[in-house]
């Protein structure tokens, strides 16, 4: 380990005296089995869950044109690309130790988790201002928020956020610019990392601020219900049904910001000070939080969403069907059930 805090504090990490991969290998054999039950349970049940959500939107002519569950569906799409490319990298290089063939290689991975877990926060920022633009402006919404516009607006989101991830291996890494390298991601610059990092401040800024208007504007309808002893109406149904969606919405928020405020915190943090191997092991765990994140995610939206859960419903109304239909006949495929002719009765 002295090798790796020697190597660390030189301007480049890709010439002679470049620090080993192994360096980053910190977990002992305890952390790694840890962290390979934790991905591999964690990162299966998101994938599971998150194609689920992705088949009940599309699956549903009601529901899969709305602008609001096309920003849901991007966000699974994002956590589902985020599971498999997250746990697949990390466990590889954590867990079992194995080294990439080239830089670029390594980098192509990090830059599709960097693409997969901003393009997760981005579509949360999208259906943040859905929520904002439906429950501040609701005459105006369907007017302003269309499915086309939604779709225009989830690729541009998509391309951006892939340039801006892939940045390392266009060029921007320490090895190419000669500048010192992040102690926590081998080739990437530190100037890289803390623009990462400001990037998904503002992110969550622009989400907080949003999500604080939608919860003032619920909370003045609430106490406009309570003090005019509203009935129930189709037009006020609507407006619960939208509050009790930008509920759910902050729930989603409050669990991202629970779990990427540790691994954000330390990458703050190694831009600053050198870090030593526990530090370098926490953030090996906090990482996790992330992939935990986008587990609970799908849940949340089949807890409070009605549509969706009506759409899981009917799914599995005809699961049991068709498992009742096989139940009633046993016979085997392609036989006839034998049947006595009227001279044997």
């Amino acid at each position: 380990m002295q090798k790796c805090k020697n190597t660390t504090a030189g301007t480049s990490q890709c010439g002679s005296s470049a620090t080993p991969m192994e360096c980053y290998m910190v977990l002992d054999n305890s952390a790694q089995t840890v962290i390979a039950v934790l991905c591999y349970s964690v990162g299966s049940l998101c994938i599971l869950e998150n194609c689920l959500v992705l088949y009940l939107i599309f699956s549903s002519p009601k529901i899969r044109n709305k602008p609001s569950y096309l920003f849901l569906s991007s966000l699974a799409l994002a956590d589902t690309l985020a599971s498999v490319i997250f746990v697949c990298s990390f466990v590889t290089f954590h867990v079992f130790n194995k080294i990439d063939s080239s830089k670029d290689i390594f980098l192509l991975k990090l830059g599709g988790v960097n693409t997969s877990f901003t393009a997760s926060l981005g579509s949360l920022l999208l259906m943040a201002f859905d929520r904002y633009i439906c429950i501040l402006r609701p005459t105006e919404y369907k007017v302003l928020v269309t499915s086309r516009r939604a779709v225009v607006a989830l690729v541009m989101l998509w391309v951006i956020i892939m340039l801006i991830a892939f940045l390392p291996l266009l060029g921007w890494n320490c090895c190419h610019l000669s500048s010192p390298c992040s102690e926590l991601f081998p080739f990437v610059d530190n100037k890289y990392l803390s623009s990462w990092i400001v990037l998904v401040a503002i992110l969550l800024a622009f989400i907080v601020y949003a999500y604080m208007n939608v919860l003032w504007k619920a909370r003045k309808h609430v106490v406009y219900m309570e003090k005019y002893h509203i009935q129930t109406g189709q037009q006020n149904t609507k407006v619960r049904l939208d509050v009790t969606l930008a509920k759910t919405l902050v729930i989603v928020l409050v669990v991202l910001v629970m779990c990427w405020s540790p691994a954000l915190a330390l990458m703050t943090y190694s831009i600053f000070a050198e870090l030593d191997d526990s530090i370098k092991q926490a953030f090996a765990f906090c990482s996790t939080l992330c992939l935990v994140n986008s587990m609970v995610n799908p849940a949340i939206y089949a807890l409070r969403s009605r549509e969706l859960c009506s759409s899981l419903k009917r799914v599995c109304s005809c699961f049991g069907r068709l498992l009742g239909v096989s139940e009633s006949n046993p016979e085997i495929p392609g036989t006839t059930p034998y049947k006595p002719s009227n001279s044997q009765q």
